[in-house]
């Protein structure tokens, strides 16, 4: 066995590592959505759409203008490209890929929910009738059943009892997702939906994380355990031991990054310094959703980008630092601050409800950041139909923005 020491990386050239990997860096840029999905290995949808919805932003961050068709055409139908499940979160994976996820079904079947389960069973007759009118049917929307437990109880987050059903068959694989229609999941017996190769798959269940472990690594470039583990929402502790059988079937490679008190994993076949020497410093300016694969994880963002990050959706507004939705802004290869942006949709103007950089900026860097960031702004206000920028006076970099912003027009 090899006592070579792990290799030692800069975060400077973690960082570099994590863009070009993420689709990120100018180097790597992918060209396509199913490109994008594809390399990523999965993309978090969310119903938030202040400014865009979630599961669009990622492909916007990586591709610039794009048509939103083009990722809505990939799923939805027979033999879809993308298919969605809870990959992550609620997401798009490409459709060969829905069988690594068996364990998670079986996993959940075997007592991990045990008060879902009983109410499944309990109610199983419910069940089946829903599963029939499907069948008859074909896919169905949530609010396509006429029943009378279709009458959603308790607060706003009250479900109703049909869509309580379809989430639990959804979740343990009894149906899946047929598309979605106006953001609307609907849903689809398997055979209705998966074409026969993928409806046959059956995977070792041990296979399957470690393949997930290994999807995370090329996804991320370089990570920590929690990372990998998160990045397929598996259990840390469950995965744990997995991954010194990873590093000795030659899966993974352990690495050492600056600062970081935890081991570091890259893929054994990266080349790292051939990325280092194609990933070039970056020089992009782009925003992220708080769902970008790049951000999602705060243990990650802290300790790669040095970024405290949280969304303040719920938080009262008179409590709220930053803004109601913020998003990060990547520049010249940092996390450099944040911006909280709506779409008024109805006045066609993007407003810039506060914009804030780091504290620890340089502010010989500020005319730069603000000039890139207008220029960006510019480029998606095009891309969502607005015809106009306003800028609010709340944030550190909002009165810098403001103004190159107006230049930009001048």
């Amino acid at each position: 066995m090899s006592t070579k020491e792990p290799r030692l990386i800069s975060l400077e050239q973690a960082r570099r590592l994590a863009l070009y990997a993420t689709g990120l860096h100018e180097a790597n840029q992918p060209s396509s959505v199913l490109e994008t999905i594809t390399n990523l290995g999965v993309l978090q949808i969310d119903s938030v759409n202040v400014f865009e919805r979630a599961h669009y932003m990622p492909l916007f961050s990586r591709l610039g203008p794009y048509d939103k068709t083009e990722l809505d055409k990939l799923h939805g139908g027979k033999n879809p490209k993308l298919i969605e499940y809870w990959a992550h979160e609620a997401s798009f994976i490409r459709t060969e890929h829905y069988p690594f996820f068996g364990f998670r079904q079986e996993y959940n079947q075997r007592g991990s929910r045990t008060s879902y389960e009983k109410w499944a069973s309990d109610n199983r007759e419910f069940l089946d009738w829903i599963l029939n009118e499907i069948r008859t049917r074909g896919p169905l929307a949530q609010g396509d059943f006429e029943h009378e437990r279709a009458v959603r109880k308790g607060s706003w987050w009250g479900w109703s009892d049909v869509k309580r059903a379809l989430e639990y068959m959804f979740m343990y694989g009894e149906v899946v997702s047929g598309g979605r229609d106006a953001f609307k999941r609907t849903y689809a017996l398997p055979e209705q939906v998966l074409p026969k190769s993928v409806l046959e798959r059956k995977l070792d269940p041990v296979w399957a994380r470690k393949h997930l472990l290994e999807k995370a690594s090329k996804a991320l470039g370089v990570a920590t355990s929690k990372d990998l583990a998160d990045y397929f929402r598996q259990v840390h502790a469950r995965v744990r031991p997995l991954f010194d059988e990873l590093v000795a079937e030659r899966k993974l490679r352990i690495v050492q990054v600056e600062g970081w008190a935890e081991t570091a994993y890259v893929h054994y076949k990266l080349d790292i310094d051939k990325v280092l020497t194609e990933a070039s410093p970056s020089e992009r300016t782009t925003l992220l959703s708080p769902f970008d694969p790049l951000v999602w994880f705060r243990e990650r963002n802290e300790r790669l980008w040095n970024f405290h990050y949280r969304i303040e959706i719920y938080t009262p507004e008179p409590k709220r630092i930053f803004g109601y939705y913020t998003l990060p802004i990547l520049h010249n290869g940092e996390i450099v601050g944040r911006v909280d942006l709506k779409n008024d949709r109805q006045s066609k103007t993007l407003l810039v409800q506060s914009a804030w950089h780091e504290e620890d900026f340089a502010a010989k860097r500020l005319p730069t950041l603000a000039r890139n960031l207008a220029a960006h702004l510019a480029e998606a206000a095009a891309w969502q139909g607005c015809e106009r920028i306003e800028v609010k006076q709340k944030g550190n970099l909002s009165a810098a923005l403001a103004k190159a912003v107006k230049t930009s027009k001048a």
